[in-house]
């Protein structure tokens, strides 16, 4: 029976063990989306993660949905990512970047002025979030967002294959696209979100379609191999609806499985039923963030149980790896792991982002 601590083949990569690090955004790459001098340390102090999936990064300006996130669509981007990426693996990590295209989670104070102008933020139709969004100046409720035309789809599908290539420039071992928590491709996904009347919507099969075809370009681009989807059945974060979540998933899952992908991660919202639905018609290797009762942070028991039930190959965990650089070495030992400061989760400098110790101190 294999364990959380062994080693698993994930495309060309050999992975010491089987804890991911989940992507986590914090919200401390500036304006210009650049990665600061400070990330590098950061991920490099979890470098004994089997996989460090990075935080979210947009593809293109208009992709952007937080502030202070960072992008891969400029030289500047790829030019401090590829720092953070030699640093990673001179502390012998591998690192996959997480393309992150917001659509309509987003708001003209959080960019550029002559990107926040005109046809932003985008989205499958022009229906706003019911929230508010985080920026510099406040939170002001969200925009309607201005509804892709299939000329605009088209160019957001070469936005993310030119990220794509990018993160290989940058020095990543690979790239996974974010088709979860509210995100672009998920609203493309999810019937509440999405109301087009072209091929792009309505049926389950137009509704996969977008993020059916953002894999195949991104997987055309760097290979298959280093390619990566996270999903996230039924989640509701950021205003998500979805009514036909048990026969989406596995439609979409059929579609992206013949490209050979490196693996599948899905973020689990209480649903277990549909996880092991989807784990019994993906035969690829799979990630599970588990959740089966809420979003209590990931544990070793909840880990391993993963595992042995034959729900995942591989465990990704969040919060957990940001008050615990060492995370592998405290599970394995039985070391008690540091509680996070929620306070520093989102912007900052330092503290609460490079400052913790690992169990030596």
């Amino acid at each position: 029976m294999a364990t959380l601590f062994d080693e698993v083949k994930l495309g060309d990569l050999v992975l010491p063990n089987r804890i991911v690090m989940a992507p986590l955004t914090r919200n401390r790459a500036g304006r210009d989306g650049v990665p600061g001098e400070l990330a590098a340390t950061y991920y490099a102090q979890r470098a004994s993660a089997g996989l460090i999936i990075g935080e979210g990064s947009q593809p293109s300006a208009v992709g952007q949905g937080f502030f202070d996130t960072p992008g891969l669509h400029t030289a500047a981007h790829i030019a401090a990512w590829s720092e953070v990426t030699a640093e990673v693996h001179a502390a012998g990590g591998r690192i996959f970047a997480q393309l992150m295209h917001a659509g309509r989670i987003g708001h003209a104070d959080l960019v550029a002025p002559e990107v926040g102008t005109g046809r932003y933020p985008v989205a499958p139709s022009p229906i706003r979030h019911a929230g508010q969004a985080r920026t510099r100046h406040g939170s002001p409720d969200f925009p309607v967002p201005v509804q892709l035309t299939e000329a605009e789809i088209s160019d957001t599908i070469r936005d993310f294959a030119d990220a794509a290539r990018n993160a290989m420039a940058a020095g990543f071992d690979g790239v996974e696209l974010h088709g979860a928590n509210g995100c672009l491709l998920h609203q493309f996904l999810a019937d509440g979100t999405n109301r087009r009347t072209d091929r792009y919507g309505g049926s389950i099969g137009n509704r996969i379609r977008f993020t059916l075809e953002v894999t195949e370009a991104v997987a055309a681009e760097i290979g298959p191999d280093r390619v990566g989807l996270r999903i996230s059945p039924g989640n509701r974060f950021n205003d998500m609806s979805e009514s036909d979540t048990e026969e989406l998933y596995p439609a979409l899952l059929s579609a992206i499985a013949p490209l050979g992908i490196a693996f599948l991660h899905v973020y689990e919202v209480g649903n277990r039923q549909v996880v092991r639905a989807l784990r019994d018609c993906w035969a690829g290797t799979c990630v599970l963030n588990p959740h089966p009762a809420g979003r209590t942070p990931v544990d070793l028991a909840a880990a391993q149980q993963v595992i042995d039930e034959g729900l995942a190959e591989l465990v990704s965990f969040g919060r957990n790896f940001i008050a615990n650089p060492d995370l592998p070495h405290r599970l394995r030992s039985g070391i008690e792991l540091t509680e996070p400061d929620p306070s520093t989760f989102y912007g900052g400098d330092h503290r609460g982002y490079t400052d913790y110790p690992t169990a030596e101190g």
